[in-house]
């Protein structure tokens, strides 16, 4: 639904009463305990903790590549929990972009098809969306590796492959996994301008990450520790506590 001049935004992303149980009991594991989070348009938050507090399941929960214990998932107005199969993927394919730790790349496909794929599964005639996916491989200084399969690629240049998959087209919501594990400081920052980029334009972006450095680029700043919510700090706060909550994660 537009907005109308003076009503406030509306978020992008909605986590409500989040909660994720592995097992059951001796083996039952709390993943994410009562995970409550709003991303509006525009807004970069990054997730940090230490391995083990939730930051992964929260984020594949958010994209609809997993399913909550309980709670509620709300993508553009859908609550993606009860949706159906065929229209959780169209959600997905149109309103969101994914950065997976592994890259997640199709061996059979080059570069340039890897991230045209999704566009013309959404629809996207083939021409229009290999022409989207040179201009993103060329954003992320790939162009010369259009037509190369992943095998053919190093780890980083596989992660700015899946990374430009993530930001082609209009996607509303971009959740992207450690997007600079695999890529040197002088790339992860670029990388990270891009997504910056991206929020500015009007987009949300959730970001999990280790380092303290990249996550200053986000106007907000969420710590889970077990699967909880223990501190948040916006962007007037984050450069002078960031280096101290991260040490103490």
């Amino acid at each position: 639904m537009p907005e109308t001049p003076g009503t406030p935004p509306q978020p992008v992303l909605r986590l409500m009463d989040l909660t994720r149980v592995h097992g059951s009991g001796a083996t039952e594991v709390h993943a994410l305990r009562g995970i409550n989070l709003d991303v509006f348009p525009g807004e970069l938050v990054a997730v940090m903790g230490p391995s083990g507090s939730g930051k992964s399941t929260l984020l594949t929960i958010a994209g609809g590549l997993d399913h909550p214990t309980s709670g509620r998932v709300v993508v553009e107005g859908t609550d993606i929990t009860t949706v159906d199969r065929k229209r959780l993927a169209a959600l997905r394919r149109r309103s969101i972009g994914y950065v997976f730790q592994d890259y997640n790349l199709i061996p059979a496909l080059t570069a340039a098809e890897n991230i045209a794929l999704p566009r013309e599964l959404d629809g996207t005639s083939a021409r229009k969306a290999r022409v989207e996916a040179l201009a993103a491989l060329e954003e992320m200084g790939l162009g010369q590796l259009a037509d190369r399969f992943p095998d053919e690629m190093s780890g980083g240049q596989q992660q700015r492959v899946a990374i430009a998959r993530a930001l082609v087209g209009d996607r509303r919501l971009v959740l992207a996994d450690e997007p600079t594990g695999a890529l040197d400081s002088e790339t992860g920052e670029s990388v990270l301008a891009l997504l910056r980029s991206r929020c500015d334009a009007g987009a949300a972006g959730v970001l999990v990450t280790h380092e303290p450095r990249f996550a200053a680029w986000a106007d907000r700043v969420v710590f889970l520790r077990d699967g909880s919510v223990v501190d948040q700090t916006v962007r007037s706060q984050a450069d002078s506590l960031l280096t101290g909550q991260a040490a103490d994660l």
